[in-house]
């Protein structure tokens, strides 16, 4: 599965630096010079074949400024604005804490109330302030509810099992209900 990383925003300079829009929490990692990025120009794409390695990579003025071995002036650079840039989620290392997860392990997961209920399936996390899941509601629910995702909400994530048990307080999957 490929993980996004970042985005390619204008080029900077004129000898093929580009700023990157980071979407990792490891941007010295992933943008590490000799580490090697999967091109793609959309976010859920395949990636296009084409593969970028990094030959340095700073910060200025609060900017990812990225040099790519090849691309060597303005115009070359200019070229990979808008791309999107991925690993496969094979190359990322295990975070170590049996509570922190990828959002590529969270989507997908089947998700149930500790009654045993069916509730639908993650299928995105947003990190708006606080963390949330995406659910898509299954059976006659329909629509998507937003889950906060603490340990007293979520008690309970197995990704081998591919299922993550939810302790929803009154009116957080019925609106209707809330007290």
């Amino acid at each position: 599965m490929r993980v996004i990383v970042g985005r390619v925003g204008r080029p900077h300079g004129i000898r093929g630096e580009v700023v990157v829009g980071v979407r990792t929490d490891e941007p010295d990692l992933r943008f590490a010079a000799g580490a090697t990025l999967d091109v793609a120009e959309q976010e859920q794409g395949p990636a296009d074949g084409e593969r970028l390695p990094v030959a340095a990579a700073r910060w200025h003025s609060g900017q990812l400024l990225v040099a790519f071995a090849g691309i060597t002036d303005r115009t070359a650079a200019g070229e990979l604005t808008g791309s999107w840039l991925s690993v496969d989620s094979s190359q990322l290392p295990d975070t170590g804490d049996p509570d922190e997860f990828r959002d590529h392990q969270l989507i997908g997961l089947s998700v149930r109330t500790t009654a045993g209920d069916q509730v639908g399936v993650v299928t995105d996390v947003l990190h708006y302030g606080q963390d949330r899941l995406v659910v898509r509601r299954s059976g006659g629910a329909g629509g998507e509810s937003l889950v906060p995702f603490v340990k007293a909400i979520v008690p309970e994530v197995d990704v081998a099992a591919g299922l993550l048990v939810i302790d929803p307080p009154p009116g957080l999957l019925d609106p209707a209900r809330a007290q």
